[in-house]
């Protein structure tokens, strides 16, 4: 069964709610709406400084169950079990009382038939925070670790790290930071996907000034020119448009261009959704006079007013009437979990 609407996970699990803004792709987050609409239209526990709210017990043991569900899931799917935690909240957020992060730890060890997506904003923080869970949990014993992570292997098997970026500066700082954090898999959540973004040096792949280099070493880890080969490197990329109240509109090349550098370096590669617009490329009748239009330059980062030669036009649909073709096919590859 799944329980998560999120296409690319199973189950969604949240140890607890809240969190607070950081970047550009919290403007709009529909995690603060959904803590405010059910405190009755403040989000108390969003912001610094606010309380964070864990989640019940009950809501704990479910975990529990899907890993009690394995054989039966892997053998209708022929897969393990995928679980995004947190939709919510952030694991890594500095405003939770690190034993909450030792409990889901030790919640993690218990359940080893499934694959734990720990998806943040703030990966910067996931190194330490995880060494500190760890060691709270598995004392000396906690699965390869090590401060140099050119030597330490996952901190458990059936943990996936991921980032969330959605700008060039995002990924230039971020990255480094991702992979050197130890992990069976990591991935990028570019979601809302803002502007134009190269991975190539991300892939170990030289490509312009300032990004030549190998994330290994621009995390200050491995030695100049090393590639980020065997465990350290990228497994997959998750990217989308935005959705909801406020969203803003995402050009088709920069889409293109995250897939392309995608295959051409055998990384995993999924589109969530074009989210509220439409790119007129991909329409198959004229505008509809009664929807919102937005222009957008495939080398600019924010929506414009007037439509130049190299502008593309844009229609404010909905994200279900939007949908997730790109170039006449879905893109939902997942890295190998069996």
């Amino acid at each position: 069964m799944k329980n998560s609407a999120i296409k690319w996970t199973d189950h969604t699990f949240n140890p607890w709610e809240g969190c607070q803004k950081v970047g550009p792709g919290c403007d709009h987050c529909y995690a603060e709406t959904h803590n405010a609409r059910f405190a009755g239209g403040t989000a108390i526990n969003w912001g610094p400084g606010a309380p964070r709210r864990r989640t019940t017990a009950a809501n704990w043991r479910k975990p529990l169950a899907w890993n009690k569900n394995h054989d039966a899931f892997f053998a209708q799917h022929g897969r393990r079990q995928r679980v995004f935690c947190a939709s919510l909240a952030d694991v890594f957020d500095n405003e939770v009382d690190p034993q909450w992060r030792a409990d889901l730890i030790l919640l993690i060890k218990q359940t080893p038939h499934l694959d734990w997506l720990l998806l943040t904003k703030r990966i910067g923080n996931a190194h330490a925070m995880l060494n500190e869970a760890c060691r709270k949990v598995l004392g000396n014993s906690v699965c390869g670790w090590s401060d140099n992570p050119l030597k330490s292997g996952p901190i458990l098997e059936n943990v996936w790290i991921g980032a969330t970026i959605v700008k060039q500066h995002e990924a230039d700082r971020d990255i480094p930071k991702l992979l050197a954090v130890p992990a069976a898999k990591r991935f990028l959540s570019i979601e809302p996907l803002l502007g134009p973004i190269d991975l190539n040096y991300a892939f170990g792949i030289p490509t312009g000034a300032g990004r030549g280099s190998c994330p290994m070493h621009l995390a200050g880890i491995a030695p100049e020119g090393l590639r980020p080969i065997g465990q350290h490197h990228l497994h997959w990329v998750i990217a989308g448009g935005e959705s909801g109240p406020g969203a803003r509109p995402m050009h088709p090349a920069w889409v293109r261009s995250l897939r392309d550098q995608c295959e051409a370096a055998g990384v995993s590669f999924f589109f969530k959704q074009w989210g509220e617009w439409q790119p007129r490329d991909h329409a198959t009748t004229g505008a509809d006079p009664e929807q919102e239009q937005a222009y957008l330059r495939a080398d600019a980062t924010e929506p414009g007013q007037l439509l130049s030669g190299d502008c593309m036009q844009f229609s404010r649909i909905g994200k279900k009437a939007a949908g997730c073709i790109l170039d006449g096919r879905t893109w939902d590859e997942v890295p190998d979990n069996a």
